[in-house]
């Protein structure tokens, strides 16, 4: 049985293909159209899905979307109502809802086939219920509670739950206008920060700053007894005058969210241009501290209400991997799992899991623990684009003597661009896209932030660590396969690695596993054999774009920005080979 998955007009577009209950393939249409976090319909990622698999459309037997317009409908009438006055909102909406129930019609036009040539059953998989199922049903976990926690989709920001076997139970919701991710994004936008996606930054950010207005955002964001939260409307445009989404040529931009009101308690918000003051450091501080109250506050009463040890948590918030490393040290919960897509584009996994199990029935089979289901390419295709650039570079014979050439450069400090295998689904690098460095070197920070990512200076780097060795470097100890938790370096550590240690003695760490990742596994086992140190600083191989996805995308990073070398398969290009 094939299922297609989709997540389509909305950001983070993409398409997975399912079979038999196991995902072969997933990717983002913004690898492959090149414009970060796309949002229109994934034609492209469809294409790649069906074509890696050597199928067509007519061989899929369902094809699901994270989406049901029919959900709390007579929520989202009531509403628009409200909302009247925004003709331009109520249009784009009616707009939105009808691309998404004509979806056979838009996949038909984006494949270029008859409508007739797709045999598949649509299914329109609520979007909270795609968050569970992406978590739960790829979990180790028989038995485990769930959180799904995001801005909003189909009406909804947060849905707890209990998953046992293939059927995942829903407790409970909150609903529009509420949500702590809206609180997250308008906060972010204040402090200057107005792309979409941008939340990332105010959790980079937070370490510089003291969470001193921590009392002043309580009364924004209130607790209440059953566990869950609601918003001061107050605050807020959105329940009022509505808020602009578009998504021009696919890249998302949302308008501003926050009222009049928080000009008035916080001061004028910050240009995206203006220095970053101390007051903005404070603040993000702020933030990020009443997020995670919330955010643990959800999940104690979820604890007790459940009595389970495992929680499984998916949702944009979900990417907010700095809280994500204290559940297990702030909650009764003793074991967590986090997919590589939290965030929505895993939603078109999340809806195909849940068509499978939830309404098929059909066992579960299946942990994962591996993000690499995008694109791949041979040597000779990589040698086709080399040459096609007029690049110089020295093709090895073997992956043994790859990762020597390249464990000694790395041992060396170069900064190499890394090209491995399939591209990643998710927001990280995870060792098969990366720019690599060693962790030692005082100025990689520095370095990587102005002349490769040209970006701002504050924003951390990932250590990638055997994950035999985490106890030893790490106050916690668990499996991270995604990049998805921060934990405290010890003490003792980090003046050996300044490169990925933050601010405040933190790092978002990436757990390397033999039978996981072999190839990057051998590379850092072999920089450790060279320097002692068994962890390599990993962030995206990318310049202010989506991840680099074809090998051409490669070379073209690589030429215009200042790494040392790049390793594509077995092809070794370094810096100054250019003919």
């Amino acid at each position: 049985m094939y299922v297609l998955g989709l997540n389509a007009y909305h950001g983070d577009s993409s398409a997975c293909l399912m079979k038999d209950g196991k995902i072969i393939n997933a990717i983002e249409e913004e690898r492959i159209r090149r414009i970060k976090h796309w949002a229109g319909f994934p034609s492209e990622a469809i294409k790649f899905c069906l074509k890696d698999a050597g199928l067509t459309i007519s061989d899929i037997d369902y094809i699901t979307i994270g989406r049901n317009p029919s959900a709390h409908l007579g929520k989202k009438i009531v509403s628009s109502l409200k909302k009247l006055a925004n003709f331009q909102f109520i249009k784009d909406r009616v707009a939105n809802i009808k691309k998404v129930t004509s979806l056979k019609s838009e996949i038909a036009k984006g494949l270029g086939v008859s409508e007739s040539d797709i045999r598949a059953e649509i299914k329109n998989i609520e979007h909270h219920r795609s968050h569970l199922a992406s978590a739960f049903f790829v979990s180790p976990f028989d038995e485990a509670a769930i959180l799904s926690i995001d801005g909003f989709g189909d009406f909804s920001s947060t849905m707890i739950a209990i998953g046992k076997g293939n059927k995942i139970e829903v407790l409970d919701s909150v609903t529009y206008p509420h949500s702590l991710g809206v609180f997250y994004t308008a906060f972010t936008q204040f402090l200057g920060f107005p792309w979409y996606g941008d939340e990332y930054k105010v959790m980079g950010l937070s370490p510089y700053g003291e969470p001193k207005y921590v009392d002043k955002l309580r009364h924004i964001v209130k607790l209440k007894d059953n566990g869950l939260f609601e918003l001061n409307e107050s605050y807020f445009i959105h329940s009022t005058e509505g808020v602009a989404m578009t998504w021009d040529n696919g890249a998302p931009f949302i308008g501003r969210i926050f009222s009049n009101k928080v000009i008035e308690e916080f001061g004028q918000p910050r240009d995206k241009d203006e220095p970053l003051t101390q007051y903005h450091k404070d603040m993000a501080a702020s933030v990020q501290k009443h997020c995670e109250n919330v955010i643990f506050h959800v999940l104690n009463h979820l604890q007790k209400r459940t009595g389970l040890k495992n929680i499984c948590i998916a949702g944009g918030v979900a990417q907010n991997s700095v809280a994500n490393g204290k559940v297990l040290q702030l909650t009764a919960f003793e074991n967590i799992y986090i997919p590589s897509a939290g965030y929505d584009a895993g939603t078109a996994i999340g809806s195909t899991l849940w068509q499978y199990h939830q309404n098929l029935g059909m066992e579960r089979k299946y942990f994962v623990r591996d993000a690499y289901f995008g694109a791949q390419y041979t040597d000779d295709e990589i040698d086709l684009e080399l040459k096609e650039a007029n690049v110089s570079y020295k093709r090895y014979s073997s992956d043994v003597e790859t990762i020597e050439v390249t464990a000694q450069m790395l041992a060396d400090g170069a900064v190499i661009g890394w090209f491995q295998g399939r591209t990643e689904f998710g927001p990280r690098a995870l060792g098969n896209r990366s720019v690599l460095v060693h962790p030692g070197r005082p100025d990689a920070k520095d370095l990587i932030n102005s002349k490769i990512k040209r970006r701002e200076s504050f924003r951390p780097f990932a250590p990638s660590i055997l994950r035999e060795y985490v106890n030893e470097y790490f106050e916690q100890e668990d499996d991270v396969y995604f990049m998805e938790k921060v934990f405290p370096i010890r003490p003792e550590k980090r003046s050996g690695l300044p490169a990925v240690t933050h601010v405040d003695g933190s790092g978002r760490l990436q757990t390397v596993h033999k039978d996981v990742s072999p190839k990057y596994y051998a590379l850092i086992d072999k920089f450790r054999e060279k320097t002692g140190l068994p962890i390599l600083l990993n962030t995206s191989f990318n310049e202010n774009e989506p991840i680099v996805n074809h090998p051409k995308e490669a070379i073209d990073c690589f030429l215009r920005t200042e790494m040392d070398a790049i390793v594509m398969g077995n092809c070794v290009v370094v810096r100054n080979s250019k003919k």
